[in-house]
């Protein structure tokens, strides 16, 4: 993207991908704003550059001014129990600047598919989510889309502060055995590429896939990683046994099994990944650190 730059990104929900991506465009001088859920995380935004509010339900009111002049809106809030907020507390707003956006994107996730039992899964691949969190993205996406959104179907997530090597320094790893289970993941800098790449080549209406070329399983991950780290690896964990001590959302996670297919990043927008394995990735978090 160009040095100088007319555009302006707003984000509802300026979380770990979302800012990610903003600073990157700061870069590319674009004007950046959008909202947080809290006031500290807000107040070091804006040293950065970003004007940013507080939203979530108990805080609806943007200044009259925050959306004005928007090119570009990306939301990466999950819906909650009562549905999306951003279009719930926002249709009107969205509606004005409508015609003068360029692009719309909204995050989802790839647990919209549901379990597939290892099998591939497609953006043309019918929704089967199991978990109600699921089933609210699905329900989210459905009105995104109905606005021209992008829709970005998100694999497990990682990168800087957020990996496996922090489980592992605070030993909270655990190497769960469960057979021919696998997960995908992405970088969270190669989220920021797609989206880049995204907005250099609108398509209202599409959905991506956003994941990395190779689904693994955790345990392989933890084993990978505890080698680069040059410490011992956790013994393995029967699923059973280890399932006993999950959190509902944990249990949902594990309850998927799947893998993802990247093709249409790479064949509608160009994308080449940064990182296109999980290994490439942890090994430069780990020389980093």
């Amino acid at each position: 993207m160009n040095a100088e730059s007319d555009n302006k990104l707003f984000c509802f929900g300026l979380g770990y991908s979302a800012t990610r991506l903003a600073k990157r465009l700061l870069t590319d001088g674009w004007a950046v704003s959008g909202t947080c859920r809290e006031q500290a995380h807000a107040a070091e935004l804006r040293s950065r550059g970003i004007d940013v509010q507080v939203f979530d339900r108990e805080h609806t009111k943007l200044n009259p001014s925050a959306l004005a002049g928007t090119t570009h809106l990306l939301s990466s809030v999950p819906p909650d129990d009562k549905g999306d907020a951003v279009l719930d507390c926002f249709a009107t707003e969205l509606r004005t600047i409508a015609p003068s956006l360029k692009w719309t994107g909204y995050l989802s996730t790839t647990g919209v598919y549901g379990n597939r039992n290892g099998a591939t899964v497609t953006e043309n691949d019918a929704l089967n989510p199991v978990s109600d969190r699921s089933r609210r993205r699905a329900g989210a996406e459905g009105r995104w889309l109905a606005m021209g959104a992008h829709i970005f179907r998100l694999a497990g997530i990682y990168g800087p502060g957020r990996s496996v090597i922090e489980d592992i320094h605070d030993e909270k790893a655990r190497c769960i055995d469960k057979p021919g289970h696998k997960f995908s993941r992405i970088h969270v800098d190669d989220i920021a590429n797609v989206l880049m790449a995204s907005m250099n080549k609108p398509a209202p209406g599409s959905i991506y896939n956003v994941a990395d070329d190779e689904a693994a399983a955790p345990a392989d991950v933890i084993t990978y990683t505890c080698e680069l780290m040059g410490v011992p690896t956790p013994p393995l964990v029967p699923f059973a046994e280890a399932e006993a001590e999950m959190s509902l959302m944990q249990r949902s996670f594990w309850a998927d099994n799947k893998r993802v297919d990247n093709s249409r990043i790479k064949n509608e927008l160009g994308v080449e990944l940064a990182w296109p394995t999980y290994r490439e990735g942890l090994r430069a978090l780990v020389q980093d650190l």
